[in-house]
C-alpha cells in the first residue's frame, strides 16, 4: 500500500477516534456530583461550583500542569493546602499537563494512570475513585471552566 494511502487511513483512524472520545459538556454537568464530594470550582474567589476540599479546585485544570493547584475550599474561606502526593508533583514536574483526554483517562484509573506515566509501579496519587462511565463527559465539562 503506498505510504500516502496509510497515512490517510491513519488519519481517518486517528480522528475518528478522536471524534468518538471528545465528551459532552452538558452531560457532564449532570455527572459531575460524582466530583463534587471532593472538587469545587472556583474562580477569583467565586464559587461557581460548591464541592469538597479534599481536591483541588477544577476551574482551569485544563491546560494546567499535575500537581500545581494549591487552592482548596473549606467552607467559603480558601486554603492553601498542598495535598497532591510527592508522585503527582512529579509527574507534573515531568511533563504531565491536564487535557480533557488525559483527564478522561485518569479519571477512569487514576493509580495506573499515574504509575504509567511515571512508569513506576510504586507511584500513587490522592484520588483512587474510579469513575467506570462518563468521564470524558465530565472533562468535556471541565474545559468550560477555563482560564482563557
Amino acid at each position: 500500500m503506498p505510504k500516502i494511502a496509510v497515512t490517510a487511513c491513519l488519519f481517518t483512524i486517528l480522528t475518528t477516534a478522536q471524534a468518538i472520545a471528545a465528551g459532552d459538556p452538558a452531560k457532564g454537568e449532570q455527572l459531575y456530583n460524582r466530583c463534587s464530594s471532593c472538587h469545587a470550582i472556583i474562580k477569583d474567589g467565586e464559587v461557581m461550583v460548591k464541592g469538597g476540599i479534599t481536591g483541588p479546585n477544577l476551574y482551569g485544570v485544563v491546560g494546567r500542569m499535575a500537581g500545581t493547584e494549591n487552592d482548596y475550599l473549606n467552607g467559603s474561606e480558601r486554603l492553601p493546602i498542598g495535598m497532591f502526593t510527592d508522585d503527582m508533583i512529579r509527574a507534573g514536574q515531568e511533563g504531565l499537563v491536564w487535557t480533557e483526554e488525559n483527564i478522561a483517562a485518569y479519571s477512569q484509573d487514576p493509580i495506573n494512570f499515574i504509575k504509567e506515566y511515571l512508569n513506576d509501579e510504586t507511584a500513587r496519587p490522592n484520588m483512587s475513585v474510579k469513575l467506570k462511565k462518563g468521564a470524558d463527559h465530565i472533562a468535556a465539562y471541565l474545559a468550560t471552566f477555563t482560564t482563557q
